[in-house]
Parts: C-alpha cells; sequence; structure tokens
C-alpha cells in the first residue's frame, strides 16, 4: 500500500502540474455569472476531481463452496485540463476495490491517462467521452483447488469512459460516469473491470 500511495500521490502531483501548465486564454466574458459553461469549455481550464462509486468484475467464481462476489466501492483521483473547447487530456489513479472468490480475493487498480471530450447541451449541461489507456496492476489469492489461479499480474490496457456533467458554478461541476478498464488477471488473460461513479471537479 505505501508504493502505492507515492504512485498515487506522484499522479497528482503530475496531472496538477501538466494542467496547470496549460496556456490559460480568453478570460470568461461574464465571471459573475452563476453558469460554469463558458469557464469549463475555455482552453488552459485545469480541474482536479474525485468519484466514487461501484465496480463490477467478470471473473468467474472458480469451483467449491467458497463466497463469490463481482461488485464493490470504487473510486478515482484525477486532474486534467482542455487544450481546445471540446477536448483535453486527464490522468488519474483507479481502484476497483476487491471481491471474494476463490477463497480468497482479486483486486485491481492502475493509471489512467485519457483524452475527454465534451460536448455542452445547455449553460449547465454537458456530455463527455473518454478512451485512453490504463497501467493495471491485479492481485489475486485463492484457496488450492478452487480453480482460482492465485498472482500479480500488471501492463497496459484500453480504457473507455462516458457521462454526463452538471457545472453549477464556474468553479464546481458534479460529474456521473461509467468507465471501463482493461486488466490482465492471472490465469485467466484480460478481461474488463466495470465502474459506475458519481463525483465533483473543481477547476482552479
Amino acid at each position: 500500500m505505501k508504493i502505492i500511495h507515492r504512485v498515487l500521490s506522484s499522479v497528482l502531483l503530475s496531472a496538477a502540474a501538466v494542467a496547470g501548465s496549460l496556456p490559460v486564454q480568453a478570460q470568461i466574458s461574464n465571471p459573475s455569472s452563476s453558469s460554469g459553461s463558458s469557464a469549463w469549455y475555455a482552453p488552459g481550464s485545469a480541474y482536479l476531481g474525485f468519484n466514487a462509486g461501484r465496480s463490477s468484475y467478470r471473473q468467474g467464481c472458480g469451483t467449491g463452496v467458497f463466497n463469490c462476489g463481482d461488485k464493490d466501492n470504487a473510486y478515482s483521483l484525477y486532474g486534467g485540463g482542455t487544450f481546445s473547447n471540446n477536448f483535453g487530456l486527464e490522468l488519474g489513479y483507479v481502484d476497483m476495490g476487491s471481491i471474494d472468490r476463490g477463497g480468497g480475493t482479486t483486486k485491481a487498480y492502475g493509471i489512467n491517462l485519457s483524452l475527454v471530450g465534451r460536448v455542452p447541451l445547455s449553460p449547465t449541461w454537458g456530455l463527455f467521452g473518454k478512451v485512453g489507456t490504463t497501467y493495471g496492476r491485479t492481485s489475486v489469492t485463492s484457496t488450492p483447488g478452487s480453480g482460482v489461479t492465485s498472482g500479480d499480474e500488471d501492463g497496459f490496457g484500453l480504457s473507455l469512459g462516458a457521462g454526463v456533467s452538471y457545472d453549477f458554478t464556474d468553479r464546481w461541476s458534479a460529474v456521473l460516469q461509467w468507465e471501463r478498464h482493461d486488466f490482465k488477471f492471472s490465469g485467466s488473460g484480460r478481461d474488463n473491470v466495470n465502474a459506475t461513479t458519481l463525483g465533483l471537479k473543481y477547476r482552479f
């Protein structure tokens, strides 16, 4: 866990540095307005965010009478910035929690880099999509004879995401998103872990 915490801290600091280095363009035409649309879509806008929700694994249960689940709590910490009115980059840490299977646990987490596209629906509502890659790590423990292979794996995999945002001020935005990350698991090759989360972003 100490390694994860060090990596997470590095990710957030790097994300803030990358986002903060983007050139700040023209000022908001009406900064006193309660609508955050123009601020959030302005090139050079940078933000930090936190999301939490539920993950969904697709791993099998193995054999025997062991407890088996496929859902757990998930969260992500991320930062990013826009380089045009509709596109930006986002870097963050994702943790999909752990599930019980095969008399042990299966967990997945990683670092994600994504290209983000946003389309406004109104002065406050917007849609967004993400495509990128996740450097993921998985750890599987199990009881011998359970049919579940123990071991640790890591590597890059495809990530996808989509959601809706509500920019209730020029500094704060609420987001509801679905995301999918491709992880490598010991003994079973690659598989997707999905998550549906709700969160907040702060623009600085």
